[in-house]
């Protein structure tokens, strides 16, 4: 039988075609990527925000209430201690008096004055009746010796004697209050006549460390109040810097572990050890409104960070407390791992197929993770398994 050369190139168009059909409906193996388990160096760090300052901070203040004068040092200025005046002011002028306060003050004023007269009235007759009293006693005890006076009566001589000599006391601590009274009213009526006469010399504030300064809070001349901030001062050598961590983070924190800082604006990384962990937290919103507890971790800096100089207080960084760390780890991606119940799961890749493995994870952080068992080194894990990668399921290289 012949078959014709026409009827041959059709069946053979026929058969590829099925067999493109045949071919396009084949399952074809997914794409995926892919990474081999390695040993090397794992870090597990908490990551925060901190801020720079000073760490020992002064804050000048005023005193007493007064007049300041124009305060002429800038922030950056250096001081020294003892030597470098902060704030220069006058205490507070006491108020003018109006007529009528004049008036009862000057009322006043001549009461203390009568009553000082009568105390030293009072402060004289109480000297003539103790110097009678006690040339009575003189007298009375030569009689005694004869036998001329009872004992009973030479007793109740000598306690009119001590009775006397107490009333002199009370009488000259009377003059004296009444001279304190005329004294607090001259000095009050004085305001009138001299308004500065009161004021006192002028007060100056000198800076207690050698430092610069950090803050000047009131520069113009101004009347303040006692105890208003006038000037800050500190020692920018001396930084460290504060983190506030999520309470549940700090309690895996101890003083001694290092900490690693950067995005402070240099290339180098600056190293510091951790201080002190507040024993008291504090309550912080976030920026998504959630109330979370905080505690502040405070951090001293390594004495061999080149970058510390360019630093100053209230700047920004970023801290990466290290709370463990070590060499030779058998490592596997954070993005190969998940969840299979309360175990830990990932898929290796045997024979070209996606093999589901269950593992056992030790210590991670937001990149690698510590493998302790069900995987071996060199193993190729799948990284980011998506919905289409199951157990069984044929898969390539991306």
């Amino acid at each position: 039988m012949t078959i014709r050369p026409g009827r041959l190139i059709l069946w053979i168009l026929i058969a590829l075609v099925v067999a493109g059909i045949v071919w396009s409906f084949r399952p074809q193996p997914v794409p995926v990527d892919m990474a081999a388990l390695q040993r090397g160096h794992l870090r597990v760090t908490i990551d925060e925000e901190g801020l720079t300052r000073v760490r020992e901070r002064y804050v000048v203040s005023a005193p007493v209430a007064g007049r300041l004068q124009r305060v002429e040092l800038k922030p950056g200025d250096v001081v020294a201690a003892g030597r470098t005046v902060l704030a220069t002011f006058r205490p507070a002028t006491p108020s003018l008096l109006d007529t009528r306060t004049r008036a009862e003050t000057e009322a006043r004023m001549k009461v203390a004055q009568a009553a000082r007269n009568q105390a030293r009235v009072a402060l004289q007759r109480a000297r003539d009746e103790i110097a009678y009293s006690q040339s009575e006693l003189a007298r009375q005890k030569q009689v005694a010796t004869f036998g001329g006076i009872t004992d009973e009566r030479l007793a109740a001589v000598e306690l009119e004697a001590r009775t006397r000599d107490a009333q002199v006391k009370a009488a000259e601590l009377a003059l004296q209050a009444a001279e304190h009274e005329l004294e607090a009213a001259r000095a009050v009526l004085q305001q009138v006549v001299n308004p500065t006469a009161s004021s006192g010399d002028a007060l100056t504030l000198r800076s207690p460390i050698d430092g610069v300064v950090l803050r000047v809070h009131q520069e113009s001349e101004a009347l303040v109040p006692a105890g208003a901030p006038l000037v800050e001062v500190g020692n920018p050598a001396q930084l460290e810097v504060v983190a506030d961590l999520l309470s549940t983070d700090a309690v895996k924190v101890q003083p001694g572990f290092a900490v690693l800082m950067t995005g402070w604006g240099g290339d180098a990384t600056l190293r510091g050890r951790v201080r002190l962990i507040e024993p008291a937290g504090f309550t912080k919103v976030s920026a998504l409104g959630v109330e979370e507890q905080r505690v502040n971790v405070l951090v001293d800096f390594d004495a061999a960070c080149a970058g510390l100089l360019k630093l100053g207080d209230g700047y920004r960084v970023e801290v990466s407390v290290v709370i463990w760390e070590r060499n030779g780890v058998l490592k596997i991606p954070t993005s190969a791992l998940f969840r299979v119940g309360k175990d830990w799961a990932a898929f290796v890749v045997r024979d070209g197929r996606a093999v589901q493995t269950t593992t056992q994870v030790g210590q991670r952080n937001a990149i690698e993770a510590e493998l302790l068992a069900g995987l071996s080194e060199g193993d190729p894990v799948i990284l980011h398994p998506g919905d289409m990668v199951g157990d069984g399921v044929a898969v390539a290289q991306r």
